[in-house]
């Protein structure tokens, strides 16, 4: 076994959603100052019955049914998340015992929301060594748990949801999931935060755009360099959903004329480590991706740490 590659995605988001409009009426806020700041008009918001280990699952397990799978082909489980309460048991052994697993190795990674791509990029580095044949890659934060909703600069920003992704060995190299570029930035390492009892988010959202907006083009082409692919023949850019004016901008600045750029914050908000599969497997479940093109996965975040790579459509 030689290669990678991902097999299939799911998606999920709780029922409830909350408006700009809704938001009004907590915080001193407005449809039009959210929309023109970040782009958000909706979000999703789990109930305190829906833990962030139930939002994991349910992304999983249509991840599983879309591959045609079972909980039994799986022997490794990797949860990124930044909202999980508990310390033990982890969140993604607590997805394990969800879906009836028998012993799949389980791995928490909180990279905030970053987390995805650092989570697919070991899944697919475990699964090249040999120490895994089949993963379910997941991220899933519970966003609206840390949230101060009496700060109108970070409580229009945040949603709840997953996005999952199976990771699965090939007999050949074909490129289906490119190198990883991940670093992070130290200095910076307060820029996002989930801190405090309870834990609070909060960021220095001037900080974090302007990071994104100068250092994030350079990164994204070398992600693409790095798997050999020009930037004018991805099929699609998904970037983590932060913010609308950092999204959209980026595939322009790349030259990824071609692109489709996923624009799920609108409708999801920030949710984090979810943000990344969750706008990519709705891309795909509409059929705007054929299988087999590439895409630009970018996550960045918390600490401020950021990955990137190249994958194809499964």
């Amino acid at each position: 076994m030689t290669g990678t590659r991902i097999a299939a995605l799911g998606h999920y988001q709780p029922a409830k959603v909350l408006t700009n409009h809704e938001l009004a009426e907590l915080v001193d806020t407005s449809d039009e100052w959210i929309l023109s700041r970040v782009g958000i008009r909706t979000r999703h918001v789990a109930g305190p019955d829906e833990p962030v280990d139930e939002l994991a699952a349910h992304a999983a397990g249509k991840a599983l049914a879309a591959g045609g799978l079972t909980p039994a082909d799986v022997d490794y489980v990797i949860v990124a998340t930044s909202t999980a309460i508990d310390r033990s048991p982890n969140t993604a052994a607590r997805v394990a015992a969800r879906l009836g697993m028998g012993s799949p190795a389980t791995l928490d990674l909180n990279v905030v929301c970053a987390g995805f791509t650092h989570a697919l990029a070991t899944a697919d580095h475990a699964v090249r060594a040999g120490a895994a044949r089949r993963a379910l890659v997941i991220g899933a934060d519970k966003m609206t748990e840390i949230t101060d909703w009496t700060d109108r600069t970070t409580c229009v920003l945040t949603g709840d949801g997953a996005g999952a992704a199976v990771v699965e060995a090939t007999e050949t190299d074909t490129g289906a999931i490119g190198p990883v570029l991940w670093g992070s930035v130290p200095e910076m390492g307060n820029a996002v935060r989930i801190e405090g009892t309870p834990p609070r988010f909060a960021q220095e959202g001037q900080s974090v755009y302007r990071w994104a907006t100068t250092k994030l083009p350079a990164l994204a082409r070398e992600t693409c360099a790095r798997s050999g692919i020009a930037p004018e023949d991805l099929a699609g850019v998904v970037l983590h959903q932060a913010n609308l004016r950092i999204i959209e901008p980026l595939a322009a600045k790349i030259g990824a004329v071609n692109a489709i750029v996923a624009r799920d914050v609108v409708d999801s908000g920030n949710t984090s480590a979810a943000s990344v599969p969750l706008a990519l497997a709705k891309l795909v479940e509409r059929g705007e991706l054929p299988s087999g093109a590439p895409v630009l996965l970018f996550g960045f975040g918390g600490n401020l740490s950021y990955a990137g790579q190249v994958v194809r459509v499964p």
